[in-house]
C-alpha cells in the first residue's frame, strides 16, 4: 500500500491536476463497469414448438429494453449476451411471445406455443392451406398442445368441448365403442349427421389409425361455405386432421407412454340382499323369494384391478432434400368390465422430399394397425355375439338372493332371465381387425406459384368376428332342438379408391393481391363385403368357432349363412379462389358438381357452391390509433353442401330371395323377388347455410376470440314413406320428402389474465346455443302430420317418446301430463281443458291431434353448451382444469321408469321405488313424471405437468404429468351421467337403462425426446 501511495505521489508531480481522491473514485467506477461487464455472456439455447417439439426458425430473440437480438438458425438454436437477471423476448408468427429470465444457466431450453388467434397463422382448408387473415368462413383449428390429456380412445375425444357448436357423445365408458358426432343440430333424417374426417388428405379416413401423439392439428370446417369444397359429402361438416411430419436436422426420437385405471362410480341404488329380505318381512314381496343366497353379480362382473397402458415411439429428421417421420404403438386398454377390452398396435410413417430445383415435392404416407378387441363384456357391439340381454341391467335388477350356481357347482339358468356371469365364462366374442391406408401427392411447380399436384390414396379395413358359446353355455341350455355348443363367424372386408389431381396458384402481386386458387378433380370408389355363418350341435368345445362343419346343425337345417357386396362411386370436379386486397378485404369462392352412384337416373350429378367475404378491418388507416385492437375481421358466407351418406342401390329395383318352391318337374327351386320400389328421381339432401361472424383480438393477445351466427336449412331429406298400390310393386318407397332447419350462435373467447416472467394464465371460454327444426315432412304426394322417434323399450311397450310435428323442434317429449295419484296410488293426469282425470279418461289419441290430451311435455335437446378451459404454468409446472356442461333440456329416466316402480317386483327394484315413489301403485306410464332435468356440469379433466429444464444435450425435452377425468358433477339428474346420454340426431334424451358403467379415469404419462 504504501509502494502505491509512493507511486501516485510521484505520478502526481508528473500530472499535477490528478489528485489522490480523483483517481480512487475512477478506480472504483471502472472496478463496477468491469464486474458489471463480466456478469454479461452468452446464453445459448434451442427454441422449440410445444405442438411436436420441432425447432422453429427464425424466433427473433431480444434482450427486454435493448436492441440486443437475434434470430434462431435451421435448427432453432440461439446465441446471445446477456446478464443475470435481464429477460428475453421470443416472439414468431403464429406463436404466442415468451418471456424467459436469465438465471445462473447459460443454456435455454424454450418451447413456445401457437397463437390461433394469430392473423398470420396459416391454416389447413380443404385442398391446401390459407392465411387465417384471408379466411372468410367459420372454422376452428385445434392444435396437439391443446387436446385433452386423457387416454384418448378416439381421436375425436380430443376435440370435446374445444370447438363451438360441436358435439361429440359416448354412451358409457366402454373403450370399443365409437363417438356420435354432430355439428351445429341434425342435418338429416335417415342419413348421416356426422362431418366428413379427412385424415392427410385420405376422404373418409379411418379414425382407428390415428393415435394422440401422431396428430399436429385438427381443423373443423363448420359452415357450408368452409365445407362446400366437399360438395356432396360435407352436409354434416368436415374434419381435417393433419398428422405430424419430420423436419430437416439431426434425427430426433420421441417417446410417450401412460398408465392409467378406471374406477366405478354413480351405480344405481337398487336393493342389496339384506334390504330385499326387509322387504319380505314387511310382506312387500313373498317370502318363497327368499333363495338364501346373498349375491352382488356387479363384483362379478366388475373388473376392479384394471390397468390399461400406452407405449409409442416416433422417429423423425431428414437432409436438406427431404424429411421422414416414423412411429409405432401399443395400447392395451382394460375396460371395467370383465372380458372387455382392445390391444392394438401399428406403424405410421411419412416422407418428403424435393428435388429438379426444389420444383418436384413428393410426399408418401403411410399407417397400419392392428387390433384384438374382446367384445363379450360390458355390452357388445357385435350383434351376433350369442348374447341374451345386457349385462348391467341384468346385474341390478336380478334378485340378490338367487344364487348364480346350482348346489352342483354348474350354473343356474332360468327360462325367463339370463347369467350374465356364466356367459363370461362359457363364450366368447372377439374381434381381429386390421386396417391400412397409403397415399401419395406428387407436385410440380410449372412456373412460379402455379403447381399441380396428384393426390392417390387406398384404404383397407378388414375384420374377422368369432363368437362360441360352449356346451355348458346359457345358449345350449336354452336349445329347443337340444344341440348344444353355439358357434359364429364373419369377416368383412372394404376398401375406399381416391385419385384427386389438383392445380393451384399462390401469389402476392406487387404487396397489395393475394391470390389464392386452386382447381381439381376428385374420384372414390368405395366397395365393401362380407360373409358370415353360424352352426350348433357340437360334440365338444375343442374347436370353438374354428371348425363350423362339425356342427350337427350342419345336417338338421339348424346352421345359417349369408353374404353380400356393395359398392359405390362420386366423381366431382371443383374450384376456389381467394382474393385478398391490401391485407384488408377478402373473397372467396368454391364451386363443385358432384355425381353420386347412389342417386336416381334423372337427378346423379349436383352442383354444390359458396360464395365469402371478410373485412380487417384493425388493417384500416383509421384504427391504426387504436393500438389495443390487434386484430378485428368481420366475415360472411354463403354455402350450398349436399348428403349423399345413404346406403347403396336405393334408388334402384333389387331382387331378394323368396321361398322354396317345388316344380313340376319335381325340383326344389330358390324363387326371387323385387325388395324396393324404384326410384329414379331420388336426388341429394341439400343444404343451404349463411354465417357471419366476428375475429378479434385485443390488448396484445390478451383478449381474443370469435362469434359466429348462422342459419342453415336442409331441404329434399331422404326418407322411408308410404307408397300407393298399384302403381308401385310395394308399399313404401325412398325418396326426397321435407326441410329441416337449425340456427344458433356460438361464442370462443381466449383470455390470459396473467402473463409474466414466471406464471402464465390462459383461459379458454367455448359456448353455443343451437335451435334445430323439422320444418316440414309432407309434400304433395307424401304426407304426415307428425313423426315419432325414440322408442322407450323396457316394460309396458309404450312405444315412442319424441313427437316432432311439422314446424316444432326436434327432440319434443310427447305424452301425458302428471297430475298426481288418487288415494289407491293410481295415476291422476291433466286433460286438455285443465282438468285432473284418471288414465282411464283420458283421450290419448295419436292421430286426432286436435281433441288429443297428449301435449308437448319437454325438449331433450340442450338449449345451451359450455366449456371452460385453464391452463396455469408457473416456472416448470404446468396446471390445466377442464370444465363443460350442457344446460336447459330434459331427460326422460327410463330406469326409474321401469325400476322405480313396485309393479316389477319380485324383481329387484330401486330403493327409490319404497320412498320417492311410495305414493305410485300403477302400471308402467310414460309421462312427465319421468322427464328430469338435464342440466349439468363437470369437472372433465384436471391435469397436473412437470417439464424439466435440462442441460443436456442428449435429451431434448422431458416432461411429466398425472391426469385425473370425470372428477365431479354438479346435476339435479338423477339417473346415468347425463353426459353419456345421447345429444344427438331426431331420438335424444332417452336414458339408456343397461348403459355401461360410468367411471372415473386417473391416469400418469411421460413425455420424452432424445
Amino acid at each position: 500500500m504504501n509502494q502505491l501511495h509512493n507511486l501516485l505521489r510521484s505520478r502526481g508531480r508528473l500530472y499535477p491536476r490528478l489528485q489522490l481522491s480523483t483517481f480512487l473514485t475512477l478506480l472504483m467506477f471502472f472496478s463496477a463497469f468491469t464486474t458489471s461487464y463480466a456478469q454479461s455472456r452468452a446464453i445459448t439455447g434451442v427454441v422449440s414448438s410445444a405442438t411436436d417439439q420441432a425447432p422453429l426458425v427464425g424466433v427473433t430473440v431480444r434482450v427486454k429494453g435493448s436492441d440486443t437480438a437475434t434470430v434462431t438458425d435451421d435448427n432453432g438454436n440461439f446465441s446471445i449476451q446477456a446478464s443475470t437477471g435481464e429477460v428475453l423476448q421470443f416472439n414468431y408468427i403464429a406463436f404466442q411471445p415468451q418471456e424467459v429470465k436469465v438465471g445462473s444457466s447459460s443454456r435455454l431450453q424454450v418451447v413456445m406455443r401457437t397463437d390461433n388467434r394469430s392473423m398470420d397463422e396459416v391454416v389447413v382448408v380443404g385442398y391446401g392451406t390459407a392465411r387465417k387473415s384471408e379466411i372468410t368462413a367459420a372454422s376452428t383449428t385445434v392444435k396437439a398442445e391443446d387436446f385433452r390429456q386423457s387416454a384418448a380412445r378416439n381421436a375425436m375425444d380430443l376435440l370435446q368441448g374445444k370447438v363451438a357448436g360441436l358435439q361429440i357423445s359416448r354412451s358409457g365408458g366402454n373403450p370399443n365403442t365409437g363417438v356420435g358426432i354432430q355439428l351445429r343440430g341434425a342435418t338429416s333424417v335417415e342419413g348421416t349427421n356426422s362431418p366428413l374426417i379427412v385424415i392427410d388428405g385420405i376422404p373418409g379416413g379411418n379414425l382407428d389409425l390415428l393415435q394422440q401423439e401422431d396428430i399436429e392439428s385438427m381443423t373443423v370446417l363448420k359452415d357450408g361455405s368452409a365445407a362446400a369444397i366437399y360438395g356432396t359429402q360435407a352436409n354434416g361438416g368436415v374434419i381435417l386432421v393433419t398428422t405430424k411430419k419430420g423436419v430437416s436436422g439431426k434425427t430426433r426420437f420421441d417417446y410417450a407412454t401412460y398408465v392409467s385405471k378406471d374406477i366405478l362410480q354413480r351405480e344405481p341404488n337398487f336393493m342389496n340382499a339384506e334390504q330385499y329380505r326387509q322387504k319380505i318381512a314387511e310382506g312387500i314381496i313373498p317370502a318363497n323369494q327368499d333363495f338364501g343366497a346373498n349375491e352382488d353379480p356387479i363384483e362379478e362382473l366388475v373388473r376392479r384391478n384394471n390397468v390399461s397402458q400406452y407405449h409409442t415411439l416416433a422417429i423423425s429428421g431428414g437432409g436438406e432434400n427431404n424429411s421422414f417421420r416414423a412411429s409405432t404403438y401399443f395400447r392395451d386398454l382394460q375396460s371395467i368390465a370383465k372380458e372387455n377390452g382392445r390391444q392394438e398396435y401399428g406403424v405410421r410413417a411419412n416422407f418428403n422430399g424435393r428435388g429438379l430445383d426444389n420444383k418436384l415435392t413428393t410426399q408418401v404416407d403411410f399407417a397400419t394397425n392392428f387390433g384384438d378387441f374382446n367384445l363379450l363384456g360390458g355390452g357388445s357391439t357385435n350383434a351376433n355375439d350369442l348374447r341374451a340381454g345386457g349385462p348391467w341391467l341384468w346385474a341390478y335388477s336380478r334378485n340378490p338372493t338367487l344364487p348364480l350356481k346350482n348346489e352342483d357347482g354348474t350354473w343356474r339358468y332360468d327360462q325367463t332371465s339370463t347369467n350374465e356371469v356364466a356367459r363370461l365364462y362359457e363364450q366368447t366374442s372377439r374381434r381381429q381387425q386390421q386396417t391400412t391406408t397409403i397415399s401419395g401427392t406428387i407436385g410440380y411447380e410449372i412456373i412460379q406459384d402455379l403447381k399441380f399436384n396428384v393426390f392417390g390414396s387406398v384404404q383397407r379395413n378388414g375384420w374377422n368376428d368369432g363368437a362360441y358359446a360352449t356346451l355348458a353355455s346359457e345358449p345350449s341350455f336354452k336349445n329347443e332342438r337340444g344341440l348344444l355348443g353355439n358357434a359364429y363367424q364373419a369377416s368383412r372386408l372394404e376398401f375406399k379408391y381416391a385419385v384427386e389431381p389438383t392445380i393451384s396458384f399462390n401469389r402476392m402481386i406487387n404487396d397489395v393481391h393475394s391470390i389464392n386458387a386452386v382447381a381439381g378433380y376428385s374420384y372414390r370408389y368405395d366397395v365393401n363385403q362380407q360373409f358370415d355363418a353360424r352352426n350348433i350341435g357340437f360334440q365338444n368345445d375343442i374347436f370353438q368357432e374354428n371348425n363350423l362343419n362339425t356342427g350337427n346343425g350342419l345336417i338338421r337345417g339348424a346352421a345359417s349363412m349369408g353374404s353380400f357386396k356393395n359398392d359405390n362411386k362420386v366423381i366431382g370436379f371443383l374450384g376456389r379462389l381467394i382474393y385478398s386486397f391490401d391485407g384488408k378485404y377478402s373473397f372467396q369462392g368454391t364451386f363443385r358438381r358432384d355425381g353420386s352412384s347412389r342417386f336416381g337416373r334423372n337427378n346423379k350429378w349436383g352442383n354444390f357452391g359458396a360464395l365469402g367475404a371478410a373485412w380487417n378491418i384493425s388493417q384500416e388507416d383509421f384504427m391504426q390509433d387504436y393500438s389495443w385492437v390487434n386484430d378485428l375481421k368481420l366475415r360472411a358466407s354463403y354455402g350450398v353442401t349436399g348428403n349423399q351418406d345413404i346406403p347403396n342401390y336405393r334408388s334402384l329395383v333389387t331382387l331378394g330371395p323368396g321361398n322354396n318352391y317345388l316344380y313340376p318337374d319335381g325340383e326344389w327351386r330358390q324363387t326371387y323377388g323385387p325388395e324396393r320400389n324404384p326410384n329414379p328421381d331420388l336426388r341429394w339432401e341439400t343444404k343451404r347455410e349463411t354465417n357471419i361472424g366476428v375475429d378479434f383480438s385485443f390488448l396484445q393477445g390478451r383478449v381474443g376470440g370469435a362469434i359466429d351466427v348462422y342459419r342453415r336449412d336442409t331441404h329434399d331429406l331422404l326418407g322411408t314413406y308410404t307408397s300407393q298400390q298399384p302403381s308401385l310393386i310395394l308399399d313404401n318407397i325412398y325418396t326426397n320428402v321435407g326441410t329441416i332447419s337449425s340456427k344458433g350462435v356460438e361464442l370462443t373467447l381466449n383470455l390470459v389474465p396473467v402473463r409474466n416472467e414466471e406464471v402464465t394464465w390462459s383461459v379458454d371460454i367455448i359456448g353455443s346455443s343451437n335451435r334445430n327444426r323439422l320444418t316440414s315432412f309432407s309434400n304433395d304426394i307424401y304426407k304426415a302430420d307428425s313423426r315419432t322417434f325414440g322408442n322407450i323399450g323396457g316394460f309396458g311397450a309404450l312405444g315412442d317418446a319424441i313427437r316432432t310435428f311439422e314446424g316444432s323442434r326436434i327432440g319434443d317429449f310427447y305424452g301425458k301430463r302428471f297430475a298426481g295419484f288418487d288415494e289407491t296410488g293410481n295415476w291422476l293426469f291433466l286433460n286438455k281443458s285443465g282438468e285432473v282425470v284418471p288414465q282411464a279418461q283420458l283421450n290419448q289419441s295419436t292421430t286426432d291431434m286436435v281433441n288429443t290430451d297428449l301435449a308437448i311435455l319437454g325438449n331433450a335437446l340442450p338449449k345451451y353448451y359450455l366449456s371452460f378451459n385453464s391452463v396455469v404454468s408457473y416456472k416448470n409446472f404446468d396446471l390445466r382444469a377442464f370444465f363443460r356442461g350442457r344446460f336447459d333440456y330434459d331427460i326422460l329416466n327410463t330406469l326409474q321408469m321401469s325400476y322405480g316402480n313396485r309393479v316389477t317386483l319380485p324383481a329387484n327394484v330401486l330403493n327409490d321405488a319404497f320412498d320417492r315413489h311410495a305414493e305410485q301403485n300403477g302400471g308402467y306410464v310414460y309421462s312427465d313424471y319421468y322427464l328430469e332435468s338435464g342440466s349439468h356440469f363437470k369437472l372433465d379433466e384436471v391435469t397436473l405437468g412437470y417439464t424439466f429444464k435440462l442441460n443436456n444435450e442428449r435429451i431434448r425435452n422431458l416432461r411429466v404429468y398425472a391426469t385425473g377425468t370425470n372428477l365431479a358433477l354438479f346435476t339435479k339428474y338423477t339417473g346415468n351421467d347425463p353426459d353419456y346420454i345421447k345429444d344427438t340426431g331426431l331420438d335424444p334424451g332417452i336414458d339408456n337403462r343397461g348403459i355401461f358403467p360410468n367411471t372415473r379415469s386417473f391416469l400418469f404419462g411421460l413425455n420424452i425426446g432424445f
